[in-house]
């Protein structure tokens, strides 16, 4: 019996000529009359910061990775970006590869092994940069951002990536926002950026940033509805089986907005919000506080009244 088999591209295509003719199409139908009574709020955002896809081949996108990095940070939106296919050409959109400081293979989030398609010296200019959380924060790392952010049409990073792009100082004076974990860390640390809680993502000119994790997917969704139209965003979600609505509308990560309070019967971290380990205390100004590591006991008792404030 012959077996059939069908590459990526063959899938999509498939999808594009068969998906949206039939299910997707009352779910186009849906998502419009929704973004009608969202107002010409919604409306407008999809048609601003228009950005303009190159005349022929591939969009270039570079995934700078280091030990720890997070993997849905960047492997959501590699996902969105491989499934993405140019409405004109009618093949894939991007070109996507990685890249270290290190030619050496990297540990990323769950022990995954990963080696880097290119180092710094040797990567090719991206139009699309992309940061996920990761631990590699040295000053070539640094640099390496601030010149190939020069010539991108979006660099945007993805959860506490957030923190190496804001450590450039890219950031200053844009708004931005991170993991909500991170919100107070971040707001401290980087007090000339306009911290933005509860938003899946925020953009900036040129700069981008998700909040958490997940977030990373309605970003890269909404960079593609940048490049090639809402149309073309919503196929790439429906070939994905992605049913988040996150790109179209950033705001509903605002769970997330409001702080939660710290209470003696659930004591939260002060330096992160998260929840609290009851032998991990220190006591200032007569109350005692919990944390939820060491490190951020450290911090606290550094400069206690930033993250009592």
């Amino acid at each position: 019996m012959h077996r059939h088999s069908f590459s990526r591209r063959d899938l999509l295509q498939m999808s594009a000529a068969a998906g949206l003719i039939t299910a997707a199409s009352s779910l186009l139908g849906r998502e419009a009359a929704s973004a009608a009574e969202a107002g010409a709020q919604v409306m407008s955002r999809a048609d601003a910061g228009r950005l303009v896809p190159p005349a022929s081949g591939k969009i270039p996108v570079a995934f700078l990775i280091s030990d720890g990095a997070v993997m849905i940070d960047f492997a959501g939106p590699w996902e969105v970006f491989q499934d993405t296919m140019n409405p004109a050409t009618k093949d894939e959109a991007f070109d996507l590869y990685t890249v270290a400081e290190t030619s050496h293979p990297i540990r990323v989030s769950g022990g995954m092994k990963v080696v880097a398609d290119y180092t710094m010296h040797n990567a090719p200019q991206p139009k699309l940069l992309v940061i996920p959380a990761q631990n590699g924060e040295s000053g070539a790392t640094l640099q390496w951002i601030t010149e190939v952010s020069k010539h991108t049409d979006v660099t945007m990073s993805v959860c506490t990536g957030a923190f190496l792009l804001a450590k450039t100082g890219l950031l200053d004076g844009k708004a931005a926002t991170t993991h909500h974990a991170g919100y107070i860390m971040f707001a401290n640390q980087y007090p000339a950026v306009q911290l933005k809680r509860g938003l899946r993502y925020v953009e900036a000119g040129n700069l981008a940033s998700a909040g958490g994790l997940s977030s990373g997917i309605d970003l890269a969704l909404r960079v593609v509805e940048r490049y090639f139209g809402r149309e073309a965003a919503q196929q790439t979600a429906y070939n994905m089986e992605y049913q988040g609505r996150g790109w179209l509308d950033p705001g509903l990560n605002s769970i997330y907005a409001s702080t939660a309070t710290s209470t003696d019967a659930h004591p939260l971290c002060p330096v992160c919000g998260m929840d609290a380990d009851r032998t991990i205390a220190t006591k200032y100004r007569s109350k005692t506080y919990y944390f939820c590591m060491r490190e951020h006991e450290q911090l606290f008792e550094a400069t206690p009244d930033k993250f009592i404030s």
